[in-house]
C-alpha cells in the first residue's frame, strides 16, 4: 500500500456514513481555512454532464497544449492511481506533491466531517493554486449545483455534455431535475456551450441560462460536427472546418470533438485551426473504447482475436458502445464478446438491451474494489433472461481464456470505469 493510499484511506473515514452527501458548506469552510485557493486559479473551464466529460476535456486539453498553453486538468474517477485525477501544467501530479497537499488538507480540516471527494478536491485546488498555468479544465464529480467543484466563483466558461439518467440514488430518475442540477454550474458572465440534449433537457438549460443572462450555444443548432469520407466536418457561425477524425476510437467521439471545438471557438481560446488539427490527431483518453495491443492480458488471446476496453457504465454508455461495435463490424465482421462487470446501482439490463442477443456472447465478472458490485452470477442470470448466452466467471483472466474458443472474437471488457482500472493494472498498461 502506497503512502498516498494510506492517506486516502484515512480521509475516507472522515465522513460518518461514507456516502456521497451533496452540499457545499464543508468544502467551503475547508477552503476558507486554506486561504481560498479556489480564488487563485488560472481561467477555469467548468464541465458538467453525464457522458463524454472526460473525452471532451481531453480534446480541449490537446488543442490548448498544441498551442503552447500550460493546462491544469481535474478528472474523476481515476483508473489505477489517484494521481491521474490531477494534472499540473501538463504533467500528472507527483506522489510527493500530492501527499503534501492531502496531508495539509487533513491537518487543516482537523477531523471535521467531510466527504472523500470534497477534501481531495480541496487538495486539488491547493495544488492548482501553487503551480502557474494558462487554463484549468475542471470536471464535475457528480451533479453540478452541489458538487464540490462548484465553489469556483467566476469560471471563464462552462460546458455541459450530453445528459442522461445516471446516479439515480443521488440525482433521482427525473431527467429534468437532473438537468437542473447539472445546470447549476452556469454562472453569470461565463459563456456556455451545450452538447446534444433531449428536448426537455435543452429547455431546462435554456431557462437556467436565461435567468442568469448567459448567452449559450447548442449542438445541432449553433454548431455541429459529423464524419464524412474518413474526415470530420465541423460547422458554426464562424465557418466550416475540414479536419481529421479524432485519434479516439468511435464515431461518437466526433460529437465530443465538436463540443470541444465549439468551446475553443466560442470562448475565444488562443487556438487556431492547425492546432485543432494536431490536437485531434494526438488526443489521448484511456479506457474509452481503447484497444489493448500488448500486455499481460493481451498475451492470453488466441492469435486472431482483439481485446478492447471501455469504461461506459450507464444506459447511454451502452448505446454508444453498441453503436461503435456495429460500426466496427461493418468494416471488419467478428463475433462480439463482452466481459462485463458493474456496480449494483447501474441499470445493466438497460445497458445490455442496446446489444443484439443473437450476435453477442457475455462473460460476467465481479469488481474488486470500492462499492458493492453486481454479483457476477446474478448479472449472468439477468443477461440470460434477456436472451444472451452468458456465463459467470471468477475474474477477467478466466473470462479471456474462456473466450479463446471463439475464433476471431472482438472481446470488449466493459461496464465500469473501476473495472477498466483493474484491467489496465493487470495488463500493466499505464493509464496516463
Amino acid at each position: 500500500m502506497s503512502q498516498t493510499d494510506i492517506i486516502l484511506a484515512r480521509l475516507l473515514e472522515l465522513h460518518p456514513n461514507k456516502l456521497i452527501d451533496l452540499k457545499l458548506d464543508r468544502v467551503e469552510f475547508l477552503l476558507a481555512q486554506l486561504g481560498h485557493p479556489e480564488k487563485n486559479l488560472p481561467p477555469v473551464i467548468h464541465v458538467a454532464g453525464t457522458n463524454g466529460k472526460g473525452s471532451t476535456i481531453a480534446h480541449i486539453r490537446a488543442f490548448l497544449e498544441e498551442a503552447g498553453n500550460r493546462v491544469h486538468v481535474y478528472n474523476s474517477p481515476h483508473l489505477v492511481r489517484f494521481n491521474e485525477r490531477i494534472r499540473l501544467a501538463g504533467q500528472l501530479v507527483t506522489s510527493k506533491a500530492l501527499n503534501k497537499a492531502l496531508q495539509t488538507c487533513e491537518q487543516v480540516n482537523d477531523g471535521r466531517p467531510i466527504t472523500y471527494f470534497e477534501i481531495t478536491t480541496a487538495a486539488a485546488f491547493l495544488l492548482f493554486s501553487q503551480v502557474k498555468a494558462d487554463f484549468l479544465l475542471l470536471e464535475v464529480g457528480l451533479g453540478g449545483r452541489f458538487d464540490a467543484t462548484n465553489v469556483i466563483p467566476n469560471p471563464f466558461g462552462t460546458l455541459i455534455t450530453p445528459i442522461s439518467i445516471d446516479h439515480v440514488e443521488f440525482l433521482g430518475a427525473d431527467i429534468r431535475n437532473i438537468a437542473r442540477e447539472k445546470a447549476g454550474i452556469i454562472k453569470s458572465g461565463a459563456p456556455l456551450v451545450v452538447g446534444t440534449q433531449p428536448d426537455e433537457v435543452k429547455e431546462v438549460i435554456e431557462k437556467e441560462a436565461a435567468k442568469l443572462g448567459v448567452q449559450a450555444i447548442f449542438a445541432d443548432q449553433d454548431f455541429m460536427g459529423f464524419a464524412e469520407h474518413n474526415r470530420m466536418t465541423y460547422q458554426d457561425e464562424k465557418g466550416l472546418l475540414d479536419l481529421p477524425l479524432s485519434a479516439l476510437e468511435g464515431e461518437f467521439q466526433v460529437q465530443n470533438a465538436a463540443l470541444a471545438i465549439a468551446a475553443v471557438r466560442y470562448f475565444d481560446l488562443p487556438v487556431d485551426e492547425h492546432q485543432i488539427e494536431l490536437g485531434l490527431s494526438r488526443v489521448d483518453w484511456p479506457a474509452r473504447l481503447m484497444r489493448l495491443s500488448k500486455g499481460a492480458l493481451v498475451d492470453l488471446l488466441a492469435f486472431d482475436q482483439q481485446l478492447w476496453l471501455d469504461g461506459g457504465h450507464n444506459v447511454a454508455g451502452g448505446a454508444v458502445l453498441a453503436y461503435a461495435m456495429r460500426e466496427m463490424s461493418g468494416r471488419d465482421r467478428r463475433p462480439l464478446v463482452l466481459i462485463l462487470g458493474a456496480y449494483a446501482n447501474k441499470d445493466m439490463a438497460g445497458y445490455l438491451q442496446k446489444f443484439d442477443p443473437g450476435k453477442t456472447r457475455i462473460f460476467t465478472v465481479p469488481l474488486k474494489n470500492e462499492r458493492a458490485s453486481w454479483d457476477h452470477r446474478d448479472l449472468a442470470d439477468m443477461a440470460q433472461n434477456l436472451g444472451f448466452p452468458a456465463t459467470a466467471m471468477s475474474n477477467v483472466k478466466e473470462a479471456i481464456i474462456a473466450s479463446n474458443q471463439i475464433r476471431r472474437a472482438r472481446i470488449v471488457i466493459c461496464g465500469s470505469l473501476h473495472l477498466a482500472g483493474e484491467v489496465l493494472a493487470q495488463n500493466k498498461t499505464p493509464p496516463g
